[in-house]
């Protein structure tokens, strides 16, 4: 993970050093394990969330320029370390390929071969020598050899043609055997192109093509499939005839290896970024609600609020009201990716789910609210608002599509997406282009679409950690 991640845990050691408290009064704060603040601060591990360093960072005391730049730190760091486990997985991959290419024979394995094939062709030779002309060109035709039959008594040899003349073609015949047998034992070629039986047209060009190199030994690399390389875009080298945005699910991405043909020259660009979630609540812990179809006598206690989504998703429970979204883009290469557009796609909306809802946490951060993108999920096409942010007494401004992006500067988008009257299912797709290249990244669900339904008008309980209870809020 290198650099990045040395920068992220000095940023926290930093930050924790200057709070004069120890690591055990700060993870019992952050409701986390003694080992696992050491290892975050020792630069021992990355956490998957922002979430932990975020908290960690506020009872600390950080300044809003300092939770920025702890928070673009942990972006790099976070890329690290995806980058990471991706060379390691394709180190594996590419194990296989290298053990079988280990298995192809050396040039000097094959001198046994061709010796025994010499061996059974001079013995060919000699016995064919003393054979008539005629029963040896019936052999070459891959005739009768059967001195009755009309071919081999109709056949006299000429006088200018000498009585060892057909040996070539056996001695041929005999080589190709060989031949194959090595082949077939290196698993390396066709044995349908060594067992051939020789045309007498073209024996003489045959016989020279086997006795200067292998029949497919070059042939071989051109069949191996090419490995795709992972990715999370569908590139459109030009737009749908409609005009429609392309629903691409992430999938792999081809990536051009030695074999693959050169680009043309105007079709030269970055490549797609990555667009992940971060954070399912940058808010946190603020507004985090969910619908659950339980009462509250069956519902546990809410966990830390690093593990909030997974719980919900345990008790059956979907988003309720706001989904208050991160985002965060990577460019793969150094060269700037623009990201052009931010849309949302709605595949079901449906009337408000009875449910009752459950608010985690009891309350909010301090007076720091990130700018960020409004949707309103009840509007028949929801469009991305951008919206301004506050620091204290100073106004955030708004900003709007595009962004650049690369490995060195990496974009966050704040997304809060709200229903009021609706059970809404939907996804996102965010646009880029590089060069004339140009494409759409779906953001899902793990595979499936989004969720959020309005908590207007449903019974709403809070937790009480005094009386460890659900309670309706009054």
């Amino acid at each position: 993970m290198g650099t990045e991640t040395d920068e992220f845990a000095r940023q926290l050691r930093r930050l924790k050093e200057r709070s004069g408290r120890s690591y055990g009064v700060l993870a019992g704060q952050l409701h986390m394990s003694v080992s696992t603040l050491h290892r975050y601060c020792n630069g021992d591990a990355v956490p998957m969330d922002f979430a932990p360093a975020d908290r960690l960072a506020r009872w600390c005391g950080a300044t809003s320029d300092e939770l920025v730049e702890l928070h673009r730190r942990w972006i790099l760091a976070d890329e690290a370390r995806r980058r990471s486990r991706a060379g390691s997985a394709g180190a594996i991959a590419s194990a296989p390929a290298a053990a079988s290419s280990s298995d192809q024979p050396a040039p000097s394995s094959n001198e046994p071969a061709d010796t025994s094939a010499d061996k059974a062709a001079d013995t060919a030779a000699a016995s064919a020598s003393a054979a008539p002309p005629a029963d040896a060109h019936a052999h070459a035709l891959g005739g009768n050899p059967d001195p009755d039959s009309p071919r081999a008594s109709d056949s006299p040899a000429t006088p200018d043609q000498p009585a060892s003349e057909p040996a070539p073609s056996r001695r041929l015949t005999y080589l190709r055997i060989a031949l194959a047998v090595t082949a077939v034992a290196c698993l390396a070629v066709p044995a349908a192109l060594a067992v051939d039986a020789p045309k007498a047209g073209d024996a003489e060009q045959r016989s020279a093509h086997s006795a200067h190199r292998h029949p497919a030994a070059s042939d071989a690399p051109t069949r191996l499939p090419k490995r795709p390389a992972p990715g999370h875009s569908a590139a459109a080298r030009k737009p749908t005839p409609s005009g429609k945005a392309r629903h691409t699910r992430p999938g792999p991405e081809r990536s051009d290896g030695p074999a693959a043909s050169p680009a043309p020259e105007d079709d030269r660009g970055g490549t797609a970024p990555r667009v992940g979630v971060s954070s399912y609540n940058w808010d946190q812990p603020c507004g985090v609600n969910y619908l659950l179809q339980k009462s509250p006598d069956r519902v546990p206690p809410p966990p830390p609020p690093q593990d909030f989504r997974g719980w919900a998703r345990a008790e059956g429970g979907i988003d309720g009201g706001h989904l208050r979204l991160q985002l965060t883009a990577t460019g793969r290469t150094a060269d700037a990716v623009v990201l052009t557009s931010l849309h949302v796609r709605v595949v079901g909306r449906h009337t408000a789910l009875p449910w009752s809802a459950y608010e985690m946490g009891n309350g909010c951060g301090g007076g720091i609210t990130p700018r960020a993108f409004a949707i309103d999920l009840d509007d028949a096409q929801p469009l991305a608002k951008p919206m301004a942010g506050q620091d204290g007494d100073i106004v955030v401004p708004a900003k709007n599509f595009p962004f650049k992006v690369s490995t060195q500067d990496p974009q966050v988008l704040n997304l809060d997406l709200h229903t009021e009257g609706h059970d809404v299912s939907w996804y996102l797709e965010v646009g880029w282009s590089s060069g004339s290249r140009r494409g759409t990244i779906s953001v899902d669900d793990g595979g499936k679409p989004f969720r959020t339904s309005a908590i207007k008008g449903r019974e709403h309980y809070s937790y009480r950690s005094d009386t460890n209870r659900w309670v309706t809020d009054e």
